[in-house]
């Protein structure tokens, strides 16, 4: 397992594969797993509860990881729409105007 080299604590997904892993499957608790890897508590039982919904171990409406990269990819792109659009209407309206004088 290599954790992603940064200041900002970002690790790789197969870090956190692994880490999930050795959660699930080990004696430790995940306090004491995630004290070993050197990663925080709440973030390593944040990747093991992902890692259930994912595997469709989770509650009722939980989005997947896929779902999550989706909804993002989705929302970018009605904002870039929204933008399109308006710059869109103030040309019409710009142009309309032109065409009134």
């Amino acid at each position: 397992m290599s954790k992603k080299s940064n200041t900002s604590k970002r690790y790789t997904a197969e870090f956190k594969r692994d880490a999930v892993a050795l959660a699930l499957s080990s004696e430790k608790t995940v306090t004491e797993v995630a004290r070993d890897l050197g990663v925080s508590p709440e973030g390593l039982r944040g990747w093991v509860r992902q890692a259930k919904i994912d595997r469709g171990e989770g509650p009722a409406g939980a989005l997947t990881t896929a779902e999550r990269e989706e909804l993002v990819r989705l929302r970018r792109k009605v904002r870039e729409q929204e933008a399109t659009i308006d710059v869109l209407g103030k040309a019409t309206a710009f142009f309309a105007q032109d065409k009134s004088r």
